[in-house]
């Protein structure tokens, strides 16, 4: 079992002693010690590897000076060594620029591209293809997955009342845009925290920075708690864990009811943060309606800001009619109470049920209309709206909660920083506002010892399969230590010094000799190291859901590149039992957009994602489970979308030029970025030969045959893999 900062054999006695005791609460803490004991585990609690300031440690000398291409694999060739392992070979270019392709666009490469890579001898070609990559509008959608795993992003509420948060996409779109311009990292996380709070250079870029904090709104919520202060401190409590997690990698909300278990952060630094966000007002959107009892507002954001709508404006008919709508539903509401009303006087017991359905039903239809109408100004035109955060007039603070209960206040704290973290100059109490601002300073400082190692971390794990650090979402000390402590620290340094820029660390990984590593076994390095934390070859990686959908419908020639303008349409209908239940449509093209514009409804996401392993969005997921389970090749094999793809895909073969043998080679190289082998040729002529009447059946050149062999290919491990 891991033990606090302060154990001592002092602490282990009295630990012991305690439990023969039988545990006394009351006794424990009157021996702990006087409150200044807190001073020396925080002390002691600094010497945790990552609450160090990361310092560039000097770059290690290696025998084998010809292997490196630079810094990165020094540090990690010098491990080796030491060990007595050896990288394996590079992995071929066709092989390294589809691992290039899906690691930074999400995509597999073309047939075009793999041929002018293959072409291209000269020195600085795989720079060529990585700069390339970073500068497609489709890199942005691909990181920016990334960090919405992290921010929990979904477009509902969740839990028990799982309601809509219909402009929930501005937020998405603004991390895509954020990626795709390379907002320093900084930036990006004080826009996240305090955008509101932020200078701002006029309504275009305030709007934006509006929308970022929309990172804090996002969350799941229990709309349906009785009680607002439990409402209100299960809300913050959330914020906490989010930002704590996705920003800092600690778990800062396990100190919500006592002092963290492992980590120096006590339950008074919990509720110095606590009363920051409970200064600040979050915006969510749901509308009012029986089952939410915590309805919330937008922002308004700038109208001279000039950002795009989700909404074509109204003509002066149909504002009128939703008008009418509203006073209609308002009318239906109330003569729906009355009649409730009157049934309770007269004892009409039995027609009850249908009568409180009724009642909820015509409530939340004109709750409906009312948001639909408030989308709109007077004249038609749609307001440019947004969730997130604002500061509430006047700040509080937080009482220390016994136990975390809300009907247990003790103290009042003031609100601060967390105490381990703090430099000395660093303020201990808020003495304005409510603290955001500060907060969002404090932690994209460079003197913050964790904001850069975290994303450092983040983008080793997507590039690499594994992060030098194994706990993405967690450095504190029940996580992992890191791998190559000193190569985590060497790329901080310098992830600061370069202006905290995501596109030159990726380009400064993926330019790496260990990233073009063969994904090969060696069974005398795999008796050193058989978990390859020495990164002597590259990992195997299965794509994530995302990716497997993109391609196919990239390969089969569906997939449509235009951005889904605004939110999905979400709507609320009642089961059999009255129950909610939310049903979501992308708008555009649903079928053939990318994955990153599909709606994701807590509890209810797509399938094709969800059998591959998406996350659950009620929670920070830096690092996604991958399974391989029957279901899923199941799914490839049976489900109707993935049917229709290979459909599709077989179309589109059937189109192309030359013989069919040649077809069913271009078919090959179109879905695993090759060209099939003499022994690989051989056994798709045996698998379609084994279709000798699909012509008749299906009316194709190849028919049916050819529909099976596309569909075959979509089913091979290959093609689920990056490498």
């Amino acid at each position: 079992m891991r033990l606090p900062f302060r154990t001592s054999p002092a602490l282990l006695a009295l630990l012991a002693a305690w439990a023969v005791a039988g545990a006394p609460v009351a006794a424990l803490a009157a021996a702990a010690g006087p409150p200044d004991g807190w001073a020396a585990t925080v002390a002691a609690g600094r010497g945790h590897w990552a609450f160090r300031a990361p310092v560039a440690p000097a770059v290690p000398a290696v025998r084998d000076g010809q292997w490196p291409a630079g810094d990165i694999d020094r540090f990690l060739l010098a491990a080796m060594e030491e060990a007595g392992v050896r990288p394996v070979v590079d992995a071929d270019r066709a092989a390294l620029l589809r691992r290039l392709s899906f690691d930074l666009v999400g995509l597999p490469p073309t047939p075009e591209e793999v041929a002018d890579f293959l072409a291209d001898t000269a020195a600085g070609a795989v720079e060529r293809v990585v700069d390339r990559l970073l500068a497609s509008p489709r890199y942005g959608e691909r990181w920016a997955r990334h960090w919405l795993d992290v921010a929990r992003y979904a477009d509902s509420s969740g839990k028990e009342t799982n309601l809509p948060y219909p402009h929930a996409w501005r937020y998405r779109d603004w991390v895509i845009a954020a990626f795709n311009d390379d907002k320093p990292y900084d930036d990006f996380l004080r826009e996240q925290i305090a955008g509101d709070l932020l200078p701002h250079a006029g309504p275009a870029d305030q709007a934006r920075k509006i929308i970022a904090t929309g990172f804090l709104a996002l969350g799941p919520k229990a709309l349906n708690e009785r009680d607002p202060r439990q409402f209100r401190m299960d809300l913050v409590d959330e914020q906490i864990d989010v930002t704590s997690q996705a920003m800092l990698g600690l778990t800062l909300a396990c100190a919500r009811c006592h002092d963290h278990a492992s980590d120096p952060v006590s339950q008074r630094d919990y509720h110095a943060l606590a009363g920051i966000f409970m200064s600040s007002e979050t915006l969510y959107g749901t509308g009012a309606q029986l089952q939410n009892a915590h309805p919330s507002t937008l922002i308004e954001l700038p109208p001279e800001a000039g950002l795009p709508s989700a909404l074509a404006a109204l003509e002066p008919l149909d504002v009128a009619r939703l008008e009418r709508e509203v006073r209609e539903r308002a009318a239906d509401a109330e003569a729906a109470a009355r009649e409730a009303a009157a049934a309770r006087r007269e004892g009409r017991e039995e027609n009850g049920a249908a009568t409180f359905l009724r009642v909820r039903g015509s409530r939340a239809r004109h709750a409906a209309a009312l948001a639909d109408l408030g989308q709109f100004h007077a004249d038609g035109t749609p307001r440019s709206l947004a969730m997130g955060v604002l500061d509430r007039p006047r700040p509080v603070d937080s009482a220390l909660l016994e136990r975390g209960e809300v009907d247990r206040p003790g103290e009042v704290v003031p609100r601060g920083l967390v105490e381990v973290l703090r430099a000395p100059d660093d303020p201990a109490s808020i003495a304005s506002g409510s603290g955001r601002l500060e907060l969002a300073r404090w932690i994209a400082s460079p003197r913050n010892p964790l904001a850069a190692r975290v994303m450092v971390n983040r983008v080793w794990l997507k590039l690499m399969g594994e992060g030098l650090v194994g706990t993405p979402d967690n450095f504190g000390a029940s996580g992992m230590a890191p791998s190559h402590p000193e190569l985590l620290d060497h790329l901080a340094v310098a992830f600061v010094e370069a202006g905290w820029s995501v596109k030159g660390l990726i380009r400064r990984i993926t330019t790496s000799r260990a990233y073009r590593l063969a994904s090969l076994h060696d069974a005398a390095n795999h008796a050193v190291d058989p978990d390859n934390r020495l990164r002597w070859r590259m990992d195997q990686r299965r794509l994530d859901a995302e990716a497997i959908r993109d391609a196919m419908l990239f390969v089969a020639g569906r997939l449509d590149l235009s951005p889904v303008p605004g939110s999905p349409a979400a709507r609320v209908r009642e089961d059999r039992e009255g129950m909610a239940r939310l049903v979501a449509e992308s708008r555009g093209r649903p079928a053939e957009c990318r994955s990153i514009y599909l709606p994701i409804v807590r509890d209810q996401v797509p399938e094709f994602l969800a059998v591959f392993d998406f996350p659950d969005a009620s929670l920070v997921s830096g690092r996604r489970d991958v399974t391989n389970v029957p279901a899923q090749g199941l799914f490839l094999l049976n489900h109707p979308e993935p049917v229709a793809l290979a459909r599709a895909f077989a179309e589109r073969v059937a189109a192309l030029p030359g013989t069919p043998a040649e077809r069913h080679a271009m078919a090959f190289e179109r879905a695993l970025s090759r060209r099939p082998t003499a022994a690989e040729i051989a056994a798709i002529d045996g698998f379609l030969s084994a279709f000798p009447d699909a012509a008749a059946a299906d009316g194709h050149a190849e028919g049916l045959a050819l529909v099976a062999y596309c569909q075959a290919l979509f089913a091979t491990a290959e093609f689920r893999h990056a490498n």
